[in-house]
């Protein structure tokens, strides 16, 4: 009989097309012969809907979806709670009850329950890879694919991640942070940063990804406006030095009962001044370069540097640790991310593909080790 993998796409944050192409690529890489799979969208108004299929991601048709699709919180249940849109006429001939492991529910006819074996949350951002869903699969106790509460709490927060990062003597950007609430009083805050930073600096939310909201500040004019467009995206605001140096990036699995394993690492190329969200995806000109040629023994120190942060914030499954390398080798740790992407230019998987894991065997090995989740 085939388990059963929900996989969680979309999402209310600002990443919620990325996450729509990575779960694309995620569903294309499931063994069908071995898993059901039941789709599930949430539309950036916070709408679960059930999703028929890939091309329905792709096409953005799921959107328009009427079948409602949700978790339940009830560990006893471990199952997806769905009402059909539309009797479903085989099942209003079915007897109430049990049917082939699915129940009714909320006394409607055309709604079931289906028992699920493993969730697959491909989300990013807010609302999905910052311990939200990771809370609501822990109620629920189903096992699932990537980190756990805390850890992606904490990574997402990139404030947080520095305080621990901190503690590990592990090099960063020098930083100020900003509240939203603050900006009533610009000056004083502007002042505060040039106090502590040189111009330019580099302004960001503490809480966002795919550098969302991500600004370069040159004078004290740019850096007001930077503060504002932060403001957008969150309440919590990092203004942090400039680093002169190489984006490099490394992919780690593993945690719990496993060992903690590193892939090579990965350059980025980005085709603007840094690499922002329209570097990412809309610029083709942007590149990546696994396994480049670094100075000295910085690619390894980036491997070391990668697990002992992963270590730190309680990582499981996988994340994506990024830095900067500077010209005379030494490395600065940027952030790290607890649900990389999966898109067709996503460097974690392509980092373990270098180190000969294909994408459908990378995908089964994060499947088979959210099942040792809640092992003993």
């Amino acid at each position: 009989m085939k388990e059963t993998i929900a996989v969680l796409f979309g999402g209310r944050s600002s990443e919620h097309t990325v996450s729509c192409m990575s779960a694309a690529n995620v569903i294309d890489q499931i063994d069908q012969e071995r898993y059901r799979l039941l789709l599930i969208g949430i539309t950036e108004e916070g709408r679960w809907l059930l999703t028929p299929s890939v091309e329905d991601i792709r096409s953005g048709a799921w959107r328009q979806g009427k079948d409602e699709a949700i978790i339940s919180p009830d560990a006893a249940r471990k199952c997806v709670l769905v009402r059909r849109a539309k009797p479903c006429p085989e099942r209003e001939a079915e007897p109430s009850g049990e049917n082939g492991g699915q129940k009714r529910w909320g006394g409607f006819a055309h709604a079931e329950e289906i028992p699920v074996d493993v969730v697959f949350p491909v989300l990013h951002g807010l609302y999905g890879e910052d311990g939200t869903v990771q809370g609501l699969l822990e109620l629920a106790r189903i096992p699932y694919v990537g980190c756990g509460v805390l850890a992606s709490a904490v990574s997402m927060d990139k404030l947080y991640t520095k305080k621990i990062v901190e503690d590990l003597g592990i090099r960063q950007a020098r930083y100020v942070p900003v509240m939203r609430e603050q900006l009533g009083r610009m000056d004083r805050v502007a002042a505060e940063v040039e106090e502590t930073l040189d111009y330019p600096v580099f302004v960001k939310p503490s809480n966002a990804g795919s550098s969302r909201g991500v600004s370069k500040a040159r004078d004290r004019k740019e850096l007001e406006k930077a503060l504002e467009e932060a403001a957008r995206h969150d309440r919590k605001i990092l203004v942090e030095e400039t680093i002169v140096g190489r984006e490099i990036e490394c992919a780690v699995f593993g945690g719990g009962k496993r060992p903690v394993e590193v892939s090579g690492v990965g350059e980025i190329l980005a085709a603007a001044e840094f690499y922002d969200y329209d570097a990412k995806y809309n610029n083709s000109e942007s590149r990546t370069v696994v396994d480049p040629l670094l100075p000295k023994d910085a690619a390894e120190t980036v491997r070391r540097y990668a697990a002992e942060i992963f270590r730190a914030v309680d990582g499981y499954g996988l994340s994506r640790a990024d830095f900067f390398v500077e010209e005379d080798g030494e490395v600065i740790f940027n952030e790290i991310n607890t649900m990389p992407g999966f898109t067709a230019i996503s460097m974690y998987p392509m980092l373990w593909e270098a180190r000969g894991v294909s994408k459908a065997g990378l995908i089964q090995k994060l499947i088979d080790h959210a099942k040792e989740r809640y092992d003993g």
